[in-house]
């Protein structure tokens, strides 16, 4: 289905078996992806909550009638609006999951709970990443500065999906060709218009009142994994959890080892 909201049609996916009950959940995605990158979670999921995904603006079958400001957040609900849900538990990974803090932190009742995957923090403090990053990230900029966007999707599923400090190409198979198909259709798209900065979560993570889960691979950028160590540590009854062998964007990569998180998170929450 497509959900209408300023300047853009969302396009959104919702699966639910007969018998599927109790809190849905609401899966938002990384900024390399699109909703396809929860695919497998999804169809596990339905046959006991409400699954929902979609793609952000400039993402996936999104599509832009007219580059305008947004909020993502706004967005979220306008998606949840839409599909009748007065509240949802918020699965978000990298970008997904600073779009899932934000959320819970301007409408609290609306989120039952959070599951954020090496998310993203408006307001955090970023650390010279270690050489090998720094080169491998300089290398891409200086790839996008050509114009060569083939190479830099390679070059980003180097980054993001292998992680940085492993051999290039350590993913491959139907996970690298779905990432490079999510993140070539991101890069080629129309820009959706600038979307407005949410007041900066950093300094007020210990007012989150969701119960949280938070997850990391050991594979990701060093300073992604101190920050989900320290957001484990900073809200409130947060659990965290480090998932061996993945990178950031373990739902794509290792399906069957996430889902097996998934399910325990959504447990303790």
């Amino acid at each position: 289905m497509q959900v209408k909201v300023s300047g853009a049609l969302l396009a959104v996916e919702q699966d639910a078996h007969p018998g599927a009950a109790g809190v849905p959940v609401l899966f938002l995605h990384a900024n390399v992806a699109d909703r396809r990158m929860w695919q497998a979670s999804c169809s596990w999921l339905a046959s006991f909550r409400p699954a929902i995904s979609y793609d952000r603006r400039g993402f996936g079958e999104s599509r832009t009638l007219a580059p305008t400001p947004h909020s993502h957040v706004a967005d979220l609900w306008s998606v949840m609006d839409a599909l009748g849900y007065e509240q949802a538990v918020l699965v978000g990974c990298s970008t997904g999951g600073r779009i899932a803090i934000d959320a819970a932190m301007a409408q609290p009742a609306r989120v039952g709970g959070l599951v954020l995957v090496s998310p993203g923090v408006g307001g955090a403090p970023t650390p010279e990443p270690v050489a090998t990053v720094k080169e491998l990230m300089d290398t891409i900029h200086a790839t996008a500065s050509r114009g060569d966007l083939d190479a830099k999707n390679e070059l980003q599923a180097q980054l993001w999906l292998d992680g940085p400090l492993s051999p290039p190409g350590r993913v491959g198979g139907e996970a690298r060709s779905l990432f490079l198909s999510m993140n070539g259709t991101a890069l080629r798209a129309p820009h959706p218009g600038v979307a407005v900065e949410e007041p900066s979560a950093w300094a007020r993570l210990e007012s989150i009142q969701a119960p949280t889960a938070v997850l990391w691979g050991d594979l990701d950028l060093p300073h992604l994994q101190d920050r989900c160590r320290l957001l484990a540590q900073r809200i409130p009854a947060a659990q965290g959890t480090m998932l061996p062998g993945v990178a950031h964007l373990p739902s794509l990569e290792a399906p069957e080892q996430f889902n097996t998180a998934l399910q325990r998170c959504l447990a303790g929450l």
